[in-house]
């Protein structure tokens, strides 16, 4: 019974979509590891092929962008990402579908929501993984809401279920008074266009640490 199990779980075939920027990379690895350490089969999907398999129980697969695709830009970065990358991804996942392993879970970074109704698509279910702490999930969430500004209007902001917070509290790009990165705030406040929606949504944290930072969705 032992092993019929371990088999049926080893069929089950996960994958695991990074957002390719500092901070967001490296949770998702961490998390493909666990999920792989529970005899699941994970496939962590990279738009690099430079980025080297650090676990040897996690495949890595590449859906690179070429080296004319790169721009130095954030936001046109940002902007060309959302362009070709769901369509890169689509045709990914309908490879998977003939495989001895077809997919049957997508975890994808928040800042991708688009990625959900790729997955979906195809009949794959859809988890949502927010890897910053549910704190800055909170602030970027009321910003998306309208509850403040950007820039802020008060020099100290107050957000239901958290203490009062200072400009200096802040993620710095959410005080910009130059409307620099235009990109980023739209990035930040569409993680939360359609997570409702997701089969699952898991947050980089843990209760006993951010029991303060809830945000009611239901």
């Amino acid at each position: 019974m032992i092993m019929e199990r371990q088999s049926r779980l080893g069929e089950t075939h996960v994958l695991v979509l990074p957002f390719p920027i500092q901070g967001h990379i490296n949770p998702m690895i961490q998390f493909s590891k666990r999920l792989a350490s529970k005899s699941l089969r994970v496939t962590l999907i990279t738009t690099s092929k430079s980025m080297q398999p650090s676990a040897s129980s996690v495949n890595f697969e590449s859906i690179e962008f070429e080296e004319g695709e790169r721009t130095n830009s954030v936001d046109d970065y940002l902007e060309l990402y959302e362009k070709l990358i769901p369509k890169r991804l689509a045709k990914f996942i309908e490879n998977q579908t003939c495989s001895q392993h077809p997919a049957k879970v997508l975890v994808y970074d928040s800042c991708m929501p688009w990625a959900l109704a790729v997955a979906k698509n195809f009949g794959v279910q859809g988890a949502s993984f927010f890897t910053q702490s549910w704190a800055v999930n909170a602030i970027f969430y009321h910003l998306k809401q309208g509850t403040f500004r950007v820039p802020p209007e008060e020099p100290v902001v107050s957000l239901p279920s958290m203490p009062e917070l200072r400009l200096s509290d802040l993620p710095s790009f959410v005080c910009d008074n130059s409307g620099s990165y235009p990109g980023l705030c739209k990035l930040v406040k569409n993680q939360f266009s359609n997570f409702e929606e997701a089969n699952w949504v898991f947050c980089n944290t843990y209760d006993e640490l951010e029991d303060e930072g809830e945000i009611p969705w239901t």
